[in-house]
């Protein structure tokens, strides 16, 4: 029984600091947006996504975001490509491209 209590405040434990950890592209989400809300300032960001990760070099990582604009009741996604260093956690560039059509 003592047993089982261990192991469940243990767990538990586990549970709340993983929990309590963000992720590491939450950074970068944080950036994408703003350069989102400022390059469509006039048009309403209706939607938004995390795409995932794909990895460039040995340190080296692009991670993809999309978001769903609407402009004069047509809507298109813009997607911000961010690379950034693992190792040094320091954005290396970020690209903006549309897609028209969904």
């Amino acid at each position: 029984m003592i047993f089982i209590g261990v192991f469940l405040l243990f767990h538990t434990g586990a549970i709340s600091a993983a929990a309590a950890e963000k992720p590491d592209y939450e950074k970068y989400g944080k950036i994408a947006i703003a350069v989102v809300q400022a390059d469509y300032s006039e048009n309403e960001v209706t939607d938004y996504e995390y795409k995932g990760r794909k990895t460039v070099a040995k340190n080296f990582v692009e991670d993809d975001f999309k978001f769903l604009v609407g402009s004069n009741g047509m809507e298109f996604n813009v997607i911000v490509t961010v690379q950034h260093d693992l190792r040094n956690k320091k954005l290396l560039s970020l690209k903006v491209t549309e897609q028209k059509g969904k």
